[in-house]
């Protein structure tokens, strides 16, 4: 019999003198830890061999090391996320100007992030388990979006060795919405070095084609056309990534997508038998093979090169402010957002 619980403690100081919380919650056989900073996501225990826990999850060590972060390890990413071409979008007839953190685009919401905010924060128990509600408020304006958004992300444990994301927000005029956690995985843990040996199975039979500056063309590309992006059969990540250039970095659609909870991918470490199934609400997944995080020093000074992660990004397809062919993410007074997102664990 499985015993949730919630051990709550004082994660860091901030700048300006306020305290960011930390909260872990555990079952009993797994647990997480969240901190109120950026809604992040800090680390996610799974049972090891010889009794020793692992860390599945790669980022920063401490609160300083979120604050430093550019790379958005395990937090929110809103209010869109992924990219937005030429940093503009028209929306009821007005041309909207975002930051170009991007090259030319902007990209989870150019450089006033949602992950950079300090969330309110509460425990709670939902029919999903217990674990933490994240809320906060983004005025008009901000990062340049139409709307005053109420925005809140529930993260929640069960005893089945769910972790469930579930994403709401209400807007009080029309607004892009795409939320989602940019978590870095690495089942062998978080100094397992390279993910190429992991395999990956999606319910996926195409993909967003994207230019050069990986802004979609407004396109689908087939994997029966591109076997090196299909994954409908379980391969080890490291068979293909060569093909792609650096690196996985793409939006995978989700098969039979109607906004009902879909399980859409499967990671799996061979060598230790662990895996992480993936189920969504939203109609694409950005696989993303961490090709930009070489030196960078993570948890206990270890230091990581391309490829020691996958991120398994549930979203919106990016740019669909400016794509007529892709699933609408506009939120307006009368339509609210609610997506969800449930990471299951076996070891």
């Amino acid at each position: 019999m499985c015993t949730l619980s919630i051990k709550k403690s004082v994660y860091g100081v901030l700048c300006d003198g306020t305290e960011a919380s930390l909260y872990t919650v555990s079952n009993g056989k797994m647990s997480f830890s969240a901190t109120d900073y950026g809604c992040t996501l800090t680390s996610i225990i799974l049972p090891g061999k010889n009794g020793k826990n692992v860390d599945i999850l790669i980022g920063p060590s401490t609160l300083d090391g979120c604050v430093r972060d550019d790379k958005s390890f395990g937090t929110v990413v809103g209010r869109f996320a992924n990219r937005i071409g030429n940093a503009c979008f028209t929306l009821d007839g007005k041309t909207y100007n975002l930051d170009k953190n991007d090259g030319n685009n902007c990209l989870h919401g150019g450089f006033d992030r949602y992950e950079k905010k300090l969330w309110t924060s509460r425990e709670v128990e939902t029919p999903s388990g217990k674990g933490i509600e994240f809320t906060r408020f983004s005025p008009d304006g901000e990062q340049g979006m139409p709307g005053n958004l109420k925005v809140k992300v529930v993260y929640t444990l069960n005893d089945k060795n769910e972790l469930t994301l579930d994403y709401s927000a209400e807007s009080d005029a029309p607004t892009p919405v795409n939320l989602t956690n940019h978590a870095y995985f690495n089942l062998k843990g978080y100094n397992g070095g390279a993910i190429e040996d992991q395999e990956l199975q999606l319910d996926s039979s195409s993909f967003v084609e994207v230019s050069d500056a990986l802004i979609p063309t407004g396109k689908y590309s087939s994997v029966d056309d591109n076997p090196a992006y299909d994954f409908r059969k379980a391969k080890l990540l490291g068979k293909d990534i060569a093909k792609t250039g650096v690196g996985y970095d793409h939006a995978f659609c989700v098969d039979g997508f109607d906004g009902s909870l879909k399980k859409f991918a499967l990671l799996k470490d061979p060598a230790s038998g662990r895996s992480m199934s993936v189920a969504t609400t939203l109609p694409a997944c950005q696989v993303y093979t961490a090709n930009y995080i070489e030196g960078f020093v993570g948890k206990n000074g270890y230091v990581h090169k391309r490829h020691d992660a996958v991120c398994l990004e549930t979203e919106s397809c990016p740019d669909t402010p400016n794509q007529k062919n892709f699933p609408s993410c506009i939120v307006t007074p009368d339509k609210p957002y609610h997506e969800v997102t449930v990471y299951g664990f076996d070891f």
